[in-house]
């Protein structure tokens, strides 16, 4: 990647930018149902039901939550309440950055315009993007595209979009799974892995690591 300046750097949002607190509301909100014991592999499971959730069709978001809630909840035998999952849509849109992002992506976007490509309906997202501390570009969801990551209709709107082509941009993300192998398989090959310790890392894919945000800067040149 070096001396590669792209037209544009291309975010995944929560997860990556966003501290993504799903696990920790996940652990809140059954306490009452799931050991301490089970407790880690309830919330590994309810992470791997949303992600079967948004293979398919676009859907809204808050469905999303609420059937891999169900699913996940049926096959650990607990009781599903409706209100729950819509507690966790609610949620999101509070939750604020890592604390490595605003200085980094403030100095980047002096000089680099910033987009966000993320699995979220148009009515969380800005808040969240708020709270980062830069200016972006353009901020792209799911529902615009009709299509959540893994997905590459996500991504091929992202860059129709834009009016670029893959080899323009640096995509950084915090997931192999949503972002980085299906950024790979559309063409881009200027990829960060931000590695928050939240998924599974593979020497197969050549993007270049780094443990925050922090460390962007010196990737671009900056």
């Amino acid at each position: 990647m070096t001396g590669f300046r792209p037209k544009y750097i291309t975010f995944d949002c929560y997860g990556t930018l966003t501290r993504f607190r799903m696990s920790d509301l996940t652990r809140e909100i059954f306490a009452d149902r799931v050991s301490k014991d089970d407790m880690e592999q309830f919330v590994k499971d309810f992470a791997a039901y949303r992600l079967d959730e948004v293979l398919g069709a676009w859907k809204p978001y808050k469905d999303v939550i609420c059937n891999a809630l169900r699913r996940t909840c049926k096959r650990w035998k607990v009781e599903y309440r409706d209100n729950e999952g819509m507690r966790y849509y609610e949620a999101v849109p509070t939750w604020g950055p890592h604390p490595d992002v605003p200085e980094p992506l403030s100095r980047i976007a002096k000089h680099i315009p910033l987009v966000i490509l993320s699995n979220a309906s148009n009515d969380q997202i800005h808040k969240n993007v708020a709270l980062l501390g830069a200016p972006f570009h353009a901020v792209y969801t799911a529902e615009q595209a009709q299509a959540y990551k893994p997905r590459l209709q996500a991504f091929e709107y992202m860059l129709d979009q834009l009016g670029c082509g893959p080899e323009e941009i640096l995509h950084v993300s915090s997931s192999l799974r949503y972002d980085l192998m299906s950024a790979d398989d559309i063409g881009i090959r200027h990829t960060v892995f931000v590695n928050r310790g939240h998924g599974p890392s593979s020497s197969y894919y050549s993007y270049h690591e780094i443990k925050d945000i922090g460390g962007l800067p010196a990737i671009v040149g900056l």
